[in-house]
């Protein structure tokens, strides 16, 4: 990158608020790899329009990290109100089960209840780290697509100038 650094925060942050709601919001989170993806590319896209400077594929790897990182603390805080609705429909889910299948054990359905409990706030830290891990990857992946998309492109060098250049004075001198 030649010249200064573009700012990679704004664009980092509506990217990673972008993806962070739709993979945050149950039912529309099932693409959820795709939207933080979808998300580092806005961000590349954000950031190659503002910017002034010659941008390369690492500086989209960056961005869209960043917009990943975002994205997970986004999703992380918006799923704590949706965990309640989820953990009703789960139940929902498993009462219908249990309808259709009266001879299944009764530890196959407490070991289903006990991964729609509330979560603990160690599990909650630790979910958010991994997916920041997760997203972080899958962002840096979106970014370089995103720049390889939306980059600008340095023209080349013009390739006969120089070459006609300096055969002419070589013609010159003779």
């Amino acid at each position: 990158m030649n010249g200064p650094k573009p700012n990679l925060f704004v664009p980092a942050l509506i990217g990673g608020v972008v993806a962070g709601i739709l993979s945050g919001i149950p039912f529309v989170n099932c693409l959820c790899c795709l939207w933080i993806i979808g998300g580092a590319i806005l961000a590349s896209y954000l950031l190659a329009k503002d910017s002034t400077v010659t941008l390369r594929a690492g500086d989209g790897a960056i961005v869209g990290a960043f917009a990943g990182i975002f994205a997970a603390f986004v999703r992380s805080f918006l799923s704590i109100p949706f965990r309640a609705v989820e953990f009703a429909l789960f139940q929902k889910i498993m009462e219908r089960l249990s309808e259709y299948m009266p001879e299944a054990p009764g530890e196959w359905k407490d070991a289903f209840s006990l991964g729609a409990g509330p979560i603990s706030i160690a599990g909650f830290f630790l979910g958010l780290v991994i997916s920041a891990a997760i997203f972080a990857v899958l962002g840096a992946l979106g970014g370089i697509i995103g720049m390889a998309l939306f980059g600008k492109k340095t023209p080349p060098p013009a390739q006969g100038t120089k070459h006609e250049t300096s055969q002419d004075t070589s013609h010159s001198q003779s």
